[in-house]
């Protein structure tokens, strides 16, 4: 007996080549689109919601037909206000750079579709992600790194759990994005030269922090830039309006560039410096989540990616309590930033991660 699949489709190559591949696999495929956005104005709808608008929905529905697999589109707008724009919102009125992406995967793409996937009686659910699934000798599952090392994109997907992994399959991470666009080429999808999506979807104009004014209704006050010693050096805009490690956009004129080092708002001071100090060779972290370990005694060695860009760095790694725990450095890192999740590797295998906290 055939199992049964629900594939999220975003509109995109990627997710319908998936869709394609699985149903070549011999699975009972079904397609379905996660509706989260929240703007209710049409037009609105259709320019801006990005892999989840109707462009989207026209696009995965025209793909789903030419494959002859059912499709749905399912509302998740609860569940992704919930979980990714109050998230979202809340770590930057708290100083900290959130990754609304890894909230999306965790909480609306796996655990909210599994659980309706589960209703429809599917066995798995699949997604067009760049990564791969595989079970452990240990009995666990965990995630490897795609084919396609500039595409892989376990670092956004460390916090899924052990039975979310039980039940995912993601064919495209066994090819490269050549081969994915080409295979849908081959078969004549309408969406084999769509541009990948870029923009964090609900906020597609990029302007952060006036989306979170606006939603919240809050006001955000100005405040001083200080040096590493204290000394004041002019006003910024708001604490929202920066990160770790920015250097455009301060509006400074200090004779040299300066960076971000630390966002303090006990004080509402954000505190600049050289390049040289935004970097540090220990962090703190909390939430962590193991996946092809049950957990940490001792001490560890591994390679640590601090954001999703970065190319990795050896790094030994200890708890420090039950749900926290520190990453020693070879070498220093740059822009270390609370709020983003730090993901810990071994070869091409993700032992887990957690969230950065605090530089030490």
């Amino acid at each position: 007996m055939k199992k049964k699949v629900a594939i999220g489709m975003s509109g995109g190559v990627d997710s319908s080549v998936a869709a394609y591949l699985l149903k070549e696999q011999g699975y009972e495929v079904i397609g379905v689109t996660m509706q989260i956005w929240q703007e209710e104005d049409p037009l609105a709808l259709a320019e801006n919601a990005g892999c989840c608008g109707l462009s989207a929905v026209d696009d995965a529905r025209r793909v789903a037909d030419m494959l002859g697999i059912p499709y749905y589109v399912l509302n998740f707008k609860r569940e992704f206000k919930e979980h990714v724009i109050n998230y979202f919102m809340d770590e930057y009125i708290h100083a900290r750079t959130p990754n609304p992406c890894i909230a999306c995967n965790r909480y609306v793409k796996w655990e909210a579709l599994l659980n309706r996937a589960m209703e429809l009686g599917c066995d798995y659910i699949a997604t067009g992600h760049y990564a791969r699934v595989c079970k452990l000798e240990n009995g666990r599952y965990t995630l490897r790194k795609s084919a396609a090392i500039r595409k892989d994109q376990t670092y956004a997907l460390y916090n899924l759990t052990q039975e979310q992994l039980s039940r995912t399959l993601m064919p495209v991470g066994e090819y490269d994005k050549e081969e994915i666009r080409k295979i849908a080429e081959e078969i004549g999808l309408l969406v084999a030269k769509k541009p990948d999506s870029q923009e964090i979807c609900f906020i597609p104009d990029h302007d952060y922090a006036s989306y979170i004014e606006r939603e919240t209704g809050r006001h955000f006050p100005q405040g001083n830039f200080v040096d590493i010693n204290g000394n004041i050096l002019g006003r910024h805009k708001g604490l929202i309006h920066y990160t770790i490690g920015q250097r455009k956009g301060l509006g400074l004129s200090l004779g040299s560039p300066v960076f971000v080092v630390e966002i303090r708002p006990d004080t509402n001071e954000v505190v600049v410096g050289t390049n040289e100090d935004t970097f540090c060779d220990q962090l703190l972290a909390d939430q962590v989540n193991f996946m092809s370990i049950p957990g940490l005694t001792g001490e560890s060695s591994v390679t640590a990616k601090i954001r999703y860009s970065h190319q990795g760095a050896s790094c030994k790694i200890e708890m420090a309590g039950d749900d926290r725990i520190v990453c020693r450095f070879e070498e220093p890192v740059r822009a270390v930033t609370p709020g983003q999740a730090v993901v810990f590797y071994q070869d091409d295998l993700v032992v887990g991660g957690a969230v950065i906290r605090q530089r030490l």
